[in-house]
């Protein structure tokens, strides 16, 4: 699954700099001289969008990144990347060192189910709301319903097993 991690705003100069909006929590470990990094696969189709670009230089600016990229060395090459979304592959990323921390994209596509294995819809999303995160499911009967990602709630979240185990409190599907 590919994971946006930032967004070409606009060039920056003549020599073919670009200012990126930032979309990632580790924009050190993500934005690095060397970095590959995936181009939006909806753009691709235009002809001067490549499928990667590399990272040659990377420098703060404004609560932003003023990046070169190997091969874009003029403006109007980098205005052809204007609004391009730069992405990683969730597969090439670590996982976490903690047992009870999950990434969005590791959690989306897992089925929900209770400690009997009765299921309960699939994870669709994760909402950041600003008491927890939720989870979004699509319940069997194609409604969606959110869900408190608390340790009450979901005791278990088994990554291997492709599953999230439920103990809803009554009436929590009943909205």
């Amino acid at each position: 699954m590919l994971l946006v991690i930032g967004r070409i705003a606009r060039p920056h100069g003549i020599l073919g700099e670009v200012l990126v909006d930032v979309r990632t929590d580790e924009p050190a470990e993500r934005f690095t001289p060397g970095s590959v990094l995936a181009t939006d696969p909806g753009r691709r189709a235009a002809p001067h969008v490549p499928p990667t670009l590399t990272i040659e230089t990377v420098r703060p600016h404004q609560g932003r990144l003023l990046v070169v990229f190997d091969g874009v060395y003029d403006r109007d090459v980098a205005e052809g990347l204007r609004g391009v979304l730069l992405c990683v592959n969730s597969d090439d990323l670590p996982g976490s060192n903690s047992p009870d921390e999950f990434s969005d994209y590791e959690l989306v596509g897992l089925a929900a189910v209770t400690p009997d294995g009765e299921p309960l819809g699939e994870v669709v999303r994760v909402d950041h709301a600003p008491a927890s995160e939720l989870l979004v499911l699509r319940r069997p009967d194609g409604r969606s319903a959110l869900v408190p990602f608390v340790k009450a709630i979901v005791p278990e979240v088994d990554l291997a097993g492709g599953r999230v185990v439920l103990t809803p409190p009554e009436g929590l599907f009943d909205l």
